[in-house]
């Protein structure tokens, strides 16, 4: 036998290994290949595939590239090389790969998709759905096509075609379980949560190893108060948390654990899957030398969102003889007066919700940026790869998401001491920054609707007394809700006002009610309206009663600048103690419970005890306007003297410190 023999014999074997997914006696066959014919363009090729499969992914490009250098119009080699381009996240690279595979081969539908989906990756989603529509022209049936089309279009939020397409994907593949969860998330971003979670388990069942599905699919029933095995489900998530598993959305997460250790490590495994440090960093250590500190606020909620309605007012007082500041904005323009509101405020306004990460990263770079603030963290829409590039020497958390981004790359998380005492700051990678009475900045200005409204305009009754809660339905767990329950049955003639956006979510606590010993009629439920008026009809409650372990955020504050009072169980994690900051900075420390017992013991004496909560009501109308909650100026004063002690360090070359601001 020749060598030309021995090489068809190790080639063919290598095959087979790969056929058997054995990729690494694959690969050793085919280095045997190339010892006897060293410029076999498809034993270099499959040699790739061999050690793409192994994640050897600078070796595979290597071969590819060979197989190249001795074929230069080999299209097999270039896609190759596109994918692992795309793998390393090497995205402007990996699209001028697909783009020569087109010109050498333009009905190549395949390179037509991976195209696409490069565009997807970058954010350019008109331009993607245009390579999708020219795959799907040459080759109808690519259900890939069919799946990314989808998701393009949900990105866009043209909801009806996303579903549309990844039902002709399912109409090929019935079994891709891409399409279920893209169908699953369409569902949940138009609150048709009971068709969310049906799409969700579909998806699970075909592969339950797709990332954070399995909490996703445990968020959606929270959302509808869907209980069935709520803590054997919540136990098995935890427990693959602590198993280093990327099973769960940070954010998911938050609403799910009590325990601020699982919150840093679920967040840690998260940043290591999907968003780990660049290892070519934009910004290299340069000293920028300006006139004025030069900061970047980077969130996808420049629009009629809760976390504009907060900030808002902090972006107007931001001294511009000291600060330039500039938004970064990566959400959609909705065009309402919140929006152009703010794009009048900063003295720099980027729309780049169509630009790529690098492309963001890298205008922030060449503005020479000091300090930029994420105002997302994990939150839907959010851009961590920016932060991960390193695009600026100091980089922040603040407001969007309330805990640790478990990112060494993030300097500094913006709290105060209720938020996180020195006992916990163990659990955060980032420095604490803290602030002298309240993290959460607020605005002064926010309008009260004065139109006449009755409790029976709302389904009240006239008389009792009328027990609220306007969080989020997802924060409502078995156990808080047995304690409401409990309250309701020592308060005569209480009962108990909900928020709810779905009709499901109001049938389960119906139920959950009655189950409880507590008649359906007990609860009421108000859907959602524009906030002067929401903020108008809090003044129709008695008390707010707050959830744990993710208490009302911008919740407690509508309420407390209504001139309603809030309770709440101060718990362990930064969700959990936002409430009790807000209250504190109010002067309102009684409304803080330490226990559940505690909690429900208050809920029953104010509802009991008139005199007591007209006490405490009295003294809320009072220190609203005269303590620091909604003090915006002064708040603005002191995250101002945080982002210099910040920027004096850095100028002194001096690693990240926790900062202390003064009252």
């Amino acid at each position: 036998m020749n060598d030309l023999d021995h090489a068809k014999r190790f080639f063919v074997e290598g095959l087979a290994y790969l056929e058997t997914q054995d990729f690494g006696a694959a690969e050793s066959r085919f280095f045997e290949t190339l010892k006897l014919a060293p410029r076999s363009v498809p034993t270099l090729n499959n040699l790739a595939i061999a050690q793409q499969r192994q994640n050897k992914i600078d070796d595979a490009i290597l071969a590819t590239k060979k197989a190249i250098e001795i074929d230069p119009n080999n299209v097999d080699a270039h896609f190759m090389l596109a994918t692992c381009q795309h793998q390393q996240e090497l995205y402007v690279e990996a699209l001028n790969t697909c783009e020569k595979i087109i010109s050498i081969n333009p009905t190549f539908a395949d390179a037509h998709c991976n195209r696409g989906f490069i565009l997807n990756k970058l954010h350019k989603h008109e331009d993607a759905l245009v390579s999708f529509d020219r795959a799907l022209a040459i080759e109808p049936q690519l259900s890939d096509a069919h799946l990314n089309r989808g998701n393009a279009l949900k990105n866009l939020k043209r909801y009806d075609k996303a579903l549309d397409a990844f039902d002709k994907a399912l109409a090929i593949n019935p079994d891709l379980d891409g399409a279920w969860l893209g169908r699953g998330n369409v569902f949940f971003d138009l609150k048709s949560y009971d068709q969310a979670l049906a799409s969700y388990k579909k998806a699970l069942a075909i592969n339950s190893h797709l990332e954070g599905l399995e909490g996703k699919r445990l968020h959606t029933k929270m959302f509808i108060c869907d209980w069935a095995n709520f803590e054997a489900d919540s136990a098995n998530i935890i427990f693959k948390v602590r198993n280093k598993e990327t099973k769960i959305i940070p954010f998911d997460f938050v609403a799910l654990s009590s325990s601020p250790e699982d919150q840093l490590e679920c967040a840690k495994v998260w940043i290591a899957a999907k968003h780990p440090a660049s290892q070519n960093p934009i910004w290299r250590g340069e000293l920028y030398k300006h006139d004025k500190i030069r900061i970047a606020y980077v969130s996808a909620d420049f629009r009629e969102h809760v976390t504009s309605i907060l900030i808002a007012g902090m972006f107007e007082n931001h001294d511009r003889s000291r600060f330039e500041v500039t938004a970064i904005s990566i959400g959609p323009d909705d065009q309402s007066e919140m929006r152009k509101r703010l794009k009048g405020v900063f003295d720099h306004f980027f729309d780049a919700a169509s630009s790529s990460d690098q492309e963001i990263s890298s205008l922030i770079r060449e503005r020479e940026t000091d300090i930029l603030v994420d105002l997302m963290g994990f939150t839907t829409y959010a851009r961590t790869n920016i932060f991960a590039q390193r695009a600026a020497p100091i980089q922040l958390s603040y407001l969007g998401y309330p805990g640790t981004m478990g990112a060494d790359y993030i300097d500094y998380l913006i709290a105060d001491r209720t938020l996180i005492p020195e006992s916990q700051k163990r659990f955060y990678t980032e420095k604490i920054v803290y602030l002298p009475d309240t993290y959460q900045v607020n605005e002064e200005k926010r309008s009260i609707s004065h139109k006449v409204i009755t409790r029976s305009e709302f389904g009240l009754p006239d008389g009792g007394f009328v027990f609220c809660c306007f969080n989020n339905n997802y924060k409502i767990l078995p156990n808080v809700f047995d304690c409401w329950m409990r309250i309701l049955k020592k308060v005569e003639s209480s009962v108990l006002w909900l928020l709810v956006d779905n009709v499901t979510a109001a049938s389960n606590l119906r139920k959950e009610a009655v189950a409880r010993g507590v008649k359906s009629d007990r609860l009421i439920f108000a859907m959602r309206m524009s906030m002067p008026e929401h903020l108008a009809r809090h003044r129709l409650a008695d008390l707010f009663l707050d959830t744990l372990p993710y208490n009302a955020h911008t919740t407690a504050s509508d309420a407390l600048w209504a001139g309603l009072p809030v309770l709440t169980q101060i718990g362990e994690t930064f969700a959990g103690r936002v409430a009790a900051s807000l209250l504190h900075a109010a002067g309102l420390t009684d409304l803080i419970a330490s226990t559940q017992q505690e909690y429900e013991e208050l809920a029953i004496e104010f509802a009991t005890n008139p005199a007591k909560l007209v006490t405490i009501r009295q003294k809320l109308l009072e220190n609203r306007l005269t303590n620091p909650l909604f003090n915006t100026q002064l708040f603005t004063r002191h995250i101002e003297r945080a982002y210099e002690v910040m920027y004096a360090r850095y100028q002194a070359g001096l690693p990240p410190e926790d900062v202390v601001v003064p009252q």
